[in-house]
């Protein structure tokens, strides 16, 4: 059974994949649907630009008209002029051409590129996002890796106690509560197999998640360097994070941009001014037409009222302003939390890595010490099966700080918008 399990192990580390901390986030970039998602959204976004632009440009139609009518006939209902209809067939093109709307048009494009450059930054957080969530992944992964491997020892190392025990009491040297503890200690280090096993399993489905695959990946973890630095300063850190993430920069674009709109809505109630020409050729038309018209002129449309209108579209872009504002201040005001908040996690979990590496010392010199006693007849399994405990926490929590340290580290890097 033993050998099925192990040729099982072996085949499966041979189809895992091997893979770095950075292969992981450049194929996340690469695959993941939100980003592509976003992506999208910014193409799109981009479309209104040369939408608002297209004000600048003439317009051209080209028309083609047939008419038959009584003779001597004209309209005398439905119109509020009485023009006459002729037999014809002509065919033209119109065009228009805004001179000027007093900003309007501006304005409105300055709005579109401010949005779409909002959207691009939209990007760069979900890009970030998604980096961060690989991280957390990837180093969750290796920690559960850490524990499962402290978890195997530590069961071969008490499968070995409970051997020797077994044996002993055989030969009436040892008591079977000895054995009875000594089969505990052995349950109790296969539990913290499992629950290690089931961490990383979870660990490395969300990796693969993250990494754009529809179910979990078979992956040979490589293992990221210790970080010995502390974390920076709060304030250092809350400056560089109100001035680089790219969340706040979008909304920052967007506050502008509704700025934009507004001024454009305020040029609502300011004329419009448009050239307008006509012209075309008529094969077939009454004798009293010419075969060729042709005509240009100057439009100035004036708003006079239109039900306050216009005034309500003013006060709701203002206001829509406004509550961007409002936005951007919670915004801020969460980002210098979650700062806070990161980098004292961090300095905890920094000092907690060299107080577990001494807890690791002290536990492995109580073991020993318990270990001699034992064998020696001075002391009951219970002081053995408890300074071995006290070992295996220890190891687990040294493990566990160190990776917790760099997840921690990740998200500093995150919240200062470090990132991309």
């Amino acid at each position: 059974m033993r050998l099925i399990t192990l040729l099982f192990v072996v085949c499966a580390a041979a189809e895992a994949q091997r893979l770095t901390l950075e292969e992981a986030v450049a194929t996340a970039l690469k695959a993941n649907p939100r980003i592509s998602a976003e992506a999208i959204g910014v193409l799109a976004a981009e479309q209104t630009i040369l939408q608002a632009r297209s004000a600048y440009y003439p317009t051209i139609a080209a028309n083609t008209t047939g008419a038959a009518a009584v003779n001597e006939s004209r309209l005398a209902a439905g119109a509020l002029n009485n023009p006459i209809i002729f037999n014809r067939f002509a065919f033209g093109a119109a065009a228009s051409q805004l001179i000027t709307d007093f900003g309007r048009t501006a304005n409105l494009v300055e709005s579109t590129r401010l949005r779409a450059r909002s959207q691009r930054e939209s990007v760069q957080a979900t890009r970030a996002q998604i980096v961060l969530i690989v991280h957390r992944a990837y180093l969750a992964a290796l920690r559960a890796q850490g524990v499962r491997k402290v978890a195997q020892q530590t069961i071969d190392s008490r499968q070995v106690l409970l051997d020797q025990v077994t044996e002993l009491s055989r030969s009436r040297l040892r008591s079977m509560l000895d054995v009875s503890f000594a089969e505990v200690n052995v349950s109790e280090a296969k539990l913290s197999l499992v629950a290690a096993q089931n961490e990383y399993d979870s660990s490395i489905a969300e990796l693969s998640a993250a990494m754009g695959y529809q179910g979990p990946q078979q992956f040979e973890l490589v293992d990221v360097n210790p970080l010995e630095t502390p974390p920076p300063q709060v304030a250092e850190l809350m400056a560089e994070a109100l001035r680089t993430r790219p969340e706040v920069i979008a909304l920052r674009l967007e506050r502008d941009a509704a700025s934009s709109l507004a001024r454009a809505e305020g040029k609502l109630v300011l004329p419009t001014i448009s050239a307008l020409a006509n012209a075309g050729l008529a094969p077939a038309h009454d004798e009293r037409l010419r075969g060729r018209f042709a005509a240009a002129g100057v439009n100035l449309s004036l708003p006079i009222f239109n039900g306050r209108l216009f005034e309500a579209r003013k006060a709701e872009a203002d206001l829509r302003v406004q509550a961007i504002e409002q936005r951007l201040k919670e915004l801020e005001n969460l980002i210098a939390r979650e700062v806070t908040v990161a980098v004292l996690n961090a300095k905890t979990a920094f000092e907690r890595i060299e107080l577990t590496a001494q807890l690791v010392k002290q536990a492995s010199l109580a073991l020993e010490l318990a270990e001699e006693r034992y064998n020696l007849g001075l002391s009951s399994i219970v002081e053995l099966s408890q300074a071995q405990l006290n070992k295996t926490a220890a190891e687990i929590r040294n493990t566990s700080a160190r990776y917790d340290y760099l997840t921690l580290n990740s998200v500093i890097n995150f919240q200062a918008g470090r990132l991309r």
